[in-house]
């Protein structure tokens, strides 16, 4: 099989389930901004696929959206657009 540059860049073989974690300070609109980002570069989520996690002081949240990921360049952009967002602290 030759490389081509969509499987030279990644360890992953598309399609293939993602598990994407975002964290931010907990706010009121935290979860539907991410959950808004997520679903334009992936797809409707359902809530299955979403845990959420508040930190132990409560002041921040994490969402762990897990989705079938169908290229590098739809996780590239997703995390560009995420990270790029001044709510989003980390995304991994």
């Amino acid at each position: 099989m030759t490389d081509t540059p969509e499987t030279s860049e990644t360890l992953f073989e598309f399609p293939c389930d993602f598990p994407l974690k975002v964290m931010g300070r907990r706010t009121d609109d935290f979860r539907s901004i991410v959950l808004g980002i997520v679903q334009k570069h992936a797809g409707p989520i359902t809530p299955d696929n979403i845990e959420e996690r508040p930190s132990s002081s409560g002041a921040y949240l994490s969402l762990t959206c897990t989705f079938t990921a169908q290229s590098k360049r739809q996780l590239d952009d997703l995390y560009k657009e995420l990270t790029a967002h001044e709510r989003v602290m980390v995304v991994l």
